[in-house]
């Protein structure tokens, strides 16, 4: 079965772009133009993939990402943004995207990336009845969310991903690189910061309340699960 990939964007250009390019690649596209459009189409679509501009009139793409997640989408959301701003990146993620792209961009980046949050989804963990246990934090695989100390956390579906290859590997340092690949299923080029940004929330919900820091950084290599700094 093909996957069915909805692209919102307000930009006629890249909506005919993306249409002929998607479908060349063998998959089912439906496009629609703006935020309320692209509500709409999914009330009734559930697509494998929503590629979501960010600038868009009525409602931008920030708020259908929120409305999309509380309405519990897991869909994997790719957002496309004219703005390189941290604040912008950060504030996108933080509503639940899984991966934003910078305007001007390649086709074949898009295309990349595009492949890579489909294999992602198809490559879920699915284990019924499995937690994970590292000292007092808790991995719920079913309910996909942590508890530590009898709280709760709730987790976006790539901070779950990155909680999960964590305590998956306790105590042992993972690279950067291992950990893009893992999650992301393809290397980001330059500088991005997309690690780093995730590491940071998740650690804030993770270290609510003064708990003390498990996930530590390991300067010029990585990042480890383990109980004490050093």
């Amino acid at each position: 079965m093909r996957a069915h990939i909805v692209v919102v964007d307000d930009d006629d250009r890249i909506i005919s772009m993306l249409r002929r390019s998607l479908a060349f690649e063998g998959y089912e596209v439906t496009t629609a133009s703006n935020g309320a459009e692209g509500l709409k189409v999914l009330l009734t679509a559930d697509p494998d993939l929503l590629i979501l501009d960010v600038m868009m009139p009525q409602i931008d793409g920030w708020e259908v990402c929120r409305r999309v997640r509380e309405g519990g989408s897991a869909v994997p959301i790719l957002m496309l943004t004219a703005k390189d701003d941290v604040i912008d990146r950060v504030k996108g993620l933080d509503l639940g995207a899984d991966d934003y792209l910078v305007k001007p961009f390649a086709l074949e980046e898009l295309l990349a990336r595009a492949r890579a949050l489909l294999r992602r989804k198809s490559d879920k963990l699915e284990e019924a009845g499995s937690q994970l246990l590292f000292e007092d934090l808790v991995l719920d695989m079913d309910a996909r969310e942590a508890i530590r100390a009898g709280r709760r956390i709730e987790l976006t579906s790539k901070e779950y991903d990155l909680l999960l290859l964590f305590m998956q590997n306790p105590r042992r340092v993972l690279t950067r690189d291992a950990i893009m690949e893992k999650i992301w299923g393809y290397d980001f080029s330059g500088e991005s910061n997309v690690l780093e940004v995730y590491i940071a929330m998740l650690r804030q919900k993770v270290e609510e309340g003064g708990a003390k820091r498990l996930i530590q950084t390991v300067r010029g290599t990585g990042y480890v699960l383990r109980g004490e700094a050093g």
